[in-house]
C-alpha cells in the first residue's frame, strides 16, 4: 500500500502513556483490578460474536464490572511521536478516510464530521464504558471515536493469519464505516430495534450493520485509489484474507464448535469479502444497502 508522504490526520489522540492504562496487548491490561489477556480476547470476542453480546458489556462482566456505560471526560490529547512509524501509518490512513468521506458527503449535499482515533495500551475510558485492548479495535458512537491498541496488528498477523499493511488499513476503514453509519442515523435505527425483536432477529440486524461497514470500507478504498493510487499488487488480497479470517463461520470453526448461522452477528467470511468487494468496485454508498438486500 502506498501511503508514505501522504497527509497525516490531526484527529489522532495518543493515550499510550496514560497512567494506569495497563500493559500492551500481549501481556494484557488491567480492568477492574483483574488481568485481561489473550484468553479473555477469545472469550470476549467469541462470546460477543456468537452470543450477540456487546464486547464492551461482556468484558465488563468478565472483569467484575457491571452497570451501564458512563460518560467520561476526555483525556488530554497529544499527537503521537513523529518517529513512530505505525502511528504515522494509522494517522495517514485516517486522514485518507477523512478526505474520501468529506468528498462523498459533499456530493450528497452533507457535511462530514470526522471522528477522532485514540491510540491506547491495555485499557482506556470511553463514553461506551471501559475500553479494553482484548476487544480489538472498536468504534464508540457516544464520543464518536475509534479506539485501537496497535498491538492488535500483531494479533491480526500472527494469530489470525492476516498480515499486510492494507489489511491493517481495512481494519481502520471498517471502524470509520461505523462512524459513517452513525452520522447517517443507520446504527441508531438498529439500536432502537433492540429489545423489540428476538435475539435471532437482533443478530440478523447486527450482521447487516457489520457487512455494511465492510462495504463502506470498500467505498473508501475505491475513492482513495482513484485519487491517490494507493493500491499495490496484493493489497486487495490482503483485505479479502482479513475479512475471511474474521467471518463468524471461520471464528466458530476456529473455536472448535459447530457453525450456528442464527448466532452470527458479523456475517460469514464469504459475505464479508463480497460486501467489501462490492464497495470497492462501485464506490457508492447506495451499493452498500445491506438492509434492503434479499441475499447477503
Amino acid at each position: 500500500m502506498k501511503w508514505e508522504g501522504n497527509r497525516e490526520s490531526d484527529n489522532v489522540e495518543d493515550r499510550r502513556d496514560e497512567g494506569g492504562g495497563g500493559g500492551g496487548f500481549g501481556g494484557g491490561g488491567l480492568l477492574g483490578g483483574r488481568s485481561i489477556g489473550i484468553g479473555t480476547l477469545v472469550v470476549a470476542l467469541l462470546g460477543g460474536w456468537v452470543l450477540g453480546i456487546n464486547p464492551l458489556t461482556l468484558l465488563g462482566l468478565l472483569s467484575g464490572q457491571g452497570g451501564p456505560p458512563v460518560q467520561v471526560q476526555p483525556a488530554p490529547a497529544h499527537r503521537p511521536p513523529a518517529d513512530d512509524r505505525l502511528a504515522k501509518f494509522v494517522s495517514t490512513v485516517l486522514a485518507d478516510t477523512e478526505d474520501v468521506w468529506t468528498g462523498v458527503f459533499s456530493q450528497r449535499g452533507g457535511t462530514y464530521q470526522a471522528p477522532r482515533l485514540v491510540l491506547f495500551r491495555g485499557a482506556t475510558r470511553t463514553a461506551c464504558g471501559q475500553g479494553q485492548a482484548a476487544m480489538g479495535p472498536f468504534y464508540c458512537p457516544g464520543d464518536q471515536k475509534v479506539y485501537i491498541d496497535l498491538g492488535f496488528y500483531e494479533t491480526l498477523k500472527n494469530r489470525l493469519g492476516a498480515p499486510g499493511d492494507f489489511a491493517q488499513a481495512y481494519v481502520i476503514a471498517h471502524e470509520v464505516g461505523h462512524h459513517v453509519q452513525h452520522l447517517l442515523g443507520i446504527s441508531g435505527q438498529v439500536e432502537r430495534m433492540r429489545g423489540r425483536v428476538s435475539q435471532a432477529e437482533q443478530n440478523a440486524l447486527s450482521v447487516r450493520l457489520e457487512l455494511q461497514a465492510d462495504c463502506l470500507a470498500g467505498v473508501w478504498a475505491h475513492h482513495a485509489d482513484n485519487a491517490r493510487q494507493i493500491l499495490e499488487q496484493g493489497d486487495v488480497a490482503e483485505a479479502m484474507n482479513a475479512a475471511a479470517r474474521i467471518g463468524d463461520d471461520a471464528l466458530q470453526r476456529a473455536a472448535g464448535g459447530a457453525v450456528v448461522p442464527d448466532s452470527f452477528t458479523h456475517g460469514t467470511s464469504a459475505q464479508r469479502q463480497r460486501w467489501f468487494d462490492n464497495g470497492l468496485k462501485t464506490g457508492t454508498v447506495k451499493s452498500c444497502d445491506t438492509f434492503s438486500a434479499r441475499a447477503l
